[in-house]
């Protein structure tokens, strides 16, 4: 068996190893945050319907990232495995099927960019400048998402490889690529034509082809635990493919439900008015801030369970699962607070009108009082997908996103006060507590106690 020197993932303290992988994906998802809220603030600059239009987009945006996302996870999983089992020539097969597999679901978005992208607008809405704006704008991020299917791709194989600081760097290029380019291709400046909303996208698009042309030379040159070529990219193994595809469906699943929440939450919240379902796109916007932040530190964690998990480590798991839950109700904790104490501010950073802050203000303060429990999932879901158990993940955002979010909303909504509306969120939110916990519990039993040695939950470290 081919021999590769040890690593990190296996040897490193944990509590450093989680933090030093963590943190340069913690800062890129903070540019990418603050990238998500400047290219809104520059929008909201032309009007609140260029915002709206940007808003009601949001959901095929979303799902775009849950398919790149969730196949990444699949293939993230197997490799890290892989690595921990030191099966290199698999970790290779996944590696180079992950490309593959990126080149399919870009087709897939492109078909819906060209035929289906003004009747999801128009199944939204029926202000025609909002649908135009919508329009233009999702044609141009759906027809040429090659970039962003390469880009979550090569940076999962940097990660699952323990390389988040490359990671990093591919993200922040991307980035810092669209926050340059958002005014120049907005506002027409340096010469360049004013071209609107569709500058905001082509600055995205942009943005990320730099991103992922920057991950995928960072892969070649730089991780020696794989190794990429066009011949094996054009030739995936099908049993690789459906090991990459058994966690990763799950997890597109998962993550879609997003999409299929924000779409409905849109239409619930337009019978109020166009400015409540504004409200609710800003609001995702600004919880990135913290969110972000999180699923980086979760993408450092997975790969060190599925390593550790490989190796059959106990200790080294349950090491770290406890530290990432601390550190994530810490960070959720922060966001609690500032969405409480300073609402009005954020929302002042998108040129909100009064009727926006009248509805804005109770919003993000309800909403964000969820935001510690989430964090208890989020982190603890972080087994699901290590473990191969990315059912239950799709378990939990079924429970909260769908059974008891859209219903409650909906309900709530039908007392004719949009403030209610907002409940529905803590409320979900306690329900998947719950359910996340019977989930890990049921992991917990079946395959973190089969483990080698180790401790037991509630050893401290």
């Amino acid at each position: 068996m081919e021999t590769r020197k040890e690593n990190k993932m296996g040897v490193m303290p944990v509590r450093k190893l989680l933090i030093t992988m963590s943190l340069p994906m913690m800062a890129s998802m903070l540019v990418q945050a603050l990238y998500n809220v400047v290219d809104s603030i520059y929008v909201a600059k032309l009007s609140e319907n260029a915002l709206a239009a940007v808003t009601y987009a949001f959901p095929v945006q979303n799902l775009m990232i849950a398919i790149g996302s969730g196949t990444g996870v699949g293939v993230n999983a197997l490799l890290s495995k892989s690595l921990g089992e030191r099966d290199f020539k698999r970790a290779d097969d996944a590696a180079n099927s992950g490309l593959f597999l990126s080149v399919v679901n870009f087709l897939i978005l492109l078909l819906f960019g060209l035929f289906l992208a003004e009747p999801f607008l128009r199944s939204q809405t029926d202000v025609a400048d909002i649908i135009a704006g919508g329009t233009a704008y999702l044609r141009i991020c759906s027809c040429f998402s090659l970039g962003l299917f390469f880009q979550i791709m090569c940076e999962r194989l940097l990660q699952s490889t323990g390389r988040t600081t490359h990671s990093m760097i591919a993200q922040l290029v991307g980035a810092v690529i669209n926050i340059i380019l958002d005014p120049i291709m907005i506002f027409g400046l340096l010469g360049f034509p004013a071209l609107g909303i569709s500058g905001a996208a082509i600055a995205t698009v942009i943005g990320q082809f730099c991103a992922a042309g920057t991950a995928l030379w960072l892969n070649v040159k730089v991780n020696e635990d794989i190794h990429l070529s066009l011949a094996a990219v054009l030739r995936p193994g099908r049993s690789t493919v459906g090991r990459i595809y058994a966690v990763g469906v799950p997890s597109i699943l998962m993550m879609s439900i997003g999409s299929a929440m924000t779409y409905l939450m849109n239409r619930i919240l337009t019978a109020f008015s166009t400015t409540a379902a504004t409200v609710f796109g800003v609001y995702f916007k600004l919880q990135s801030f913290f969110f972000m932040p999180l699923f980086g530190m979760n993408n450092g964690l997975i790969p060190i369970l599925a390593f550790n998990y490989g190796a059959r480590d106990r200790a080294r798991v349950m090491q770290a699962l406890r530290f990432a839950v601390l550190l994530a109700v810490c960070i959720m904790g922060v966001g609690t607070l500032v969405f409480n104490l300073f609402p009005e501010l954020l929302l002042s950073m998108f040129n909100a009108s009064d009727d926006m802050r009248a509805i804005g203000v109770p919003a993000l303060r309800i909403i964000s009082l969820n935001f510690p429990v989430a964090a208890v999932c989020i982190a603890l879901g972080s087994t699901f997908q290590a473990f191969s158990r990315s059912i239950y993940s799709l378990i939990v955002s079924v429970m909260r996103q769908l059974v008891v979010l859209i219903p409650c909303a909906w309900l709530l909504a039908q007392t004719g006060v949009v403030t209610n509306v907002w409940w529905a969120f803590p409320m979900a939110e306690a329900a998947s507590l719950i359910v996340t916990l019977l989930c890990y519990r049921k992991l917990y039993r079946d395959v973190i106690q089969t483990l080698d040695g180790g401790e037991t939950p509630c050893t401290t470290n």
